[in-house]
């Protein structure tokens, strides 16, 4: 039964004045709480019925985070802002400036997070589910259920890092495709998969040996490439906030078949050429395809009645391209001048 919203209003309002701000993220914002239970109440909901649900929904989430908001607010304007840092070295025979190092006490979300946030969102408000991919992975859930079987050749297209127990660091987040078809199954299956990935490979400007992506799945029955197209356009013009020309070219994944290059028109230059895309007018921005029938079938869903779509996309290239940045490797520079721009 779906839940009477003016009686969980009623309750917020009670609980928002007894409860204290750790108890009321925990009941109403964590991953087994009421927000996250009603956003899997829509699969219940009519059609015709969910715009308004999910509206509701984000209001009360909005009402919420507003009050711990202020609570932290109110705080902070009773506390002082700034102390000294009795350990800061500064020599006192020197002529310089012999003021300690002060430090700002005001914390804030690293702009990865704060990218991360906003995606999530968008595919909350999608319907799709969010599960968190793992740090460390076997074999199986790496390789053999992605359809890389022992050998394979395709295995060699990531350097990954081992340990001396046979455990790997993923390489992608697809690592989570079998879990994540098991764990919401049967379909329709609809679901966003964030974590961090690792690689064994030079940096520059835009690689990194460890990075954010977000995969995403979706099955059910008479899905087809179309419907993988739309979805990906759809979310990449809320998150950009702009129309976009897409087009997509021949790529190669074991776990996908057919395989794609999603690529878009820049959002920048509107294909008249600018540094982002490095005067070309397109962004190549994330591999995708329609899932291989032998990961259906090792994630016990049935690939002759069902079928499906996957893509991956890195947070980091999306927030470096959102954002200006054309250094990827200052995200995890711990650089607080540069941090502090965001």
């Amino acid at each position: 039964m779906l839940k009477d919203f003016s009686q969980i209003l009623k309750e917020i309002d009670d609980d928002i004045h007894t409860l204290s701000q750790v108890e009321l993220k925990q009941k109403y914002l964590s991953k087994s709480g009421v927000i996250s239970k009603m956003f899997k109440e829509l699969k219940e909901v009519p059609d015709k019925e969910k715009s308004e649900y999910g509206l509701k929904i984000n209001q009360i989430k909005t009402l919420i985070e507003d009050n711990i908001k202020n609570r932290v607010e109110e705080k902070l304007e009773d506390k002082p802002l700034f102390k000294i840092d009795p350990t800061a070295p500064f020599d006192i025979n020197s002529k310089k400036d012999k003021k300690p190092h002060i430090l700002d006490l005001r914390g804030s979300s690293h702009p990865l997070m704060q990218e991360l946030e906003k995606i999530l969102d968008i595919f909350q408000r999608m319907g799709f589910n969010i599960l968190e991919s793992r740090q460390l992975d076997d074999d199986f859930h790496m390789f053999e259920s992605l359809n890389f079987p022992k050998g394979h050749p395709a295995r060699d297209m990531y350097d990954t890092f081992w340990t001396d127990d046979n455990f790997v660091l993923p390489a992608h987040t697809s690592t989570m495709q079998n879990r994540a078809l098991r764990k919401f199954g049967p379909p329709p299956i609809r679901v966003v998969l964030p974590g961090r990935c690792f690689r064994n490979e030079a940096t520059d400007a835009s690689h990194e040996h460890t990075f954010y992506q977000i995969e995403g799945i979706y099955v059910d029955k008479d899905i087809s490439f179309a419907n993988m197209l739309a979805t990906i356009k759809s979310y990449l013009e809320e998150y950009l906030e702009k129309e976009l020309e897409i087009r997509v070219q021949p790529a190669y994944f074991p776990f996908t078949e057919p395989d794609a290059e999603f690529v878009i028109s820049c959002p920048f230059c509107n294909k008249s050429g600018c540094s982002t895309c490095h005067y070309s007018g397109w962004i190549e921005l994330m591999g995708c395809g329609m899932i291989h029938p032998n990961v259906l079938n090792s994630g016990g869903i049935d690939s002759q009645i069902y079928s499906g779509f996957a893509w991956g996309v890195g947070l980091d290239r999306l927030t470096a391209i959102k954002r200006g940045i054309t250094d990827i490797r200052k995200l995890r520079d711990g650089d607080i001048n540069f941090l502090r721009q965001f």
